[in-house]
């Protein structure tokens, strides 16, 4: 090894003392391998490199595209489900309204059916209770009609002074006796006025 380096800093003695270098140009060696190392180079990185690059810049341009894409997508979806939204929320509002209106006719018609129930009711009832009272009515006249005949018997017998034995004749004469009281004009009577037809 010592014999290479001596051999090596002789060649660069002597090439120091024989040429001069020129600063701005290079030997033509230099120029030459130069040349050649980077035609080398550019034509690795042209065969090689730059397909790759190209690749992974193109993939990545398909990624943004894709992504700008589906970002395009996204928000069409978004405004159409903000559509859909809004349209199903004015539905639910026109149901709720329909289903109001219908529980208010609804509670309208059973109102006036449990009024029409109510007024049948208060008429039956009224009905019963003027037959009722009609019927009182009735037995309280054949009641009265009784005991005035008999008041009026007895009152006759004591007039008279003497029994009356035949019924039919009795009856008669209290039946006319009735039939007068009622044919006769109304008079203050024993109760504080109240006729006989009153009475009845």
């Amino acid at each position: 090894m010592a014999p290479v380096m001596i051999t090596t800093l002789a060649a660069a003695s002597e090439t120091a003392s024989g040429e001069e270098n020129s600063l701005l140009l290079p030997h033509t060696y230099d120029l030459v391998w130069g040349t050649i190392s980077f035609a080398i180079v550019a034509l690795v990185l042209i065969k090689y490199v730059l397909p790759r690059f190209t690749k992974v810049l193109d993939e990545r341009t398909a990624r943004i595209e894709e992504g700008l894409a589906i970002a395009d997508r996204a928000k069409k979806d978004q405004a159409g489900a903000e559509q859909r939204a809004a349209r199903l929320v004015e539905e639910a509002r026109r149901e709720a309204a329909s289903i109001r209106e219908k529980a208010q006719s609804e509670a309208a018609s059973i109102v006036a059916a449990a009024r029409a129930e109510a007024q049948g009711e208060a008429g039956r009832a009224l009905d019963a209770a003027q037959r009722q009272i009609l019927a009182e009515r009735q037995a309280a006249q054949i009641s009265l009609r009784t005991e005035v005949g008999l008041l009026a018997s007895t009152l006759a017998e004591r007039i008279v002074g003497e029994q009356l034995k035949d019924t039919e004749l009795s009856s008669r004469v209290i039946d006319r006796f009735l039939d007068e009281l009622e044919a006769a004009p109304a008079s203050p009577g024993v109760d504080g006025g109240a006729s006989v037809e009153e009475l009845r």
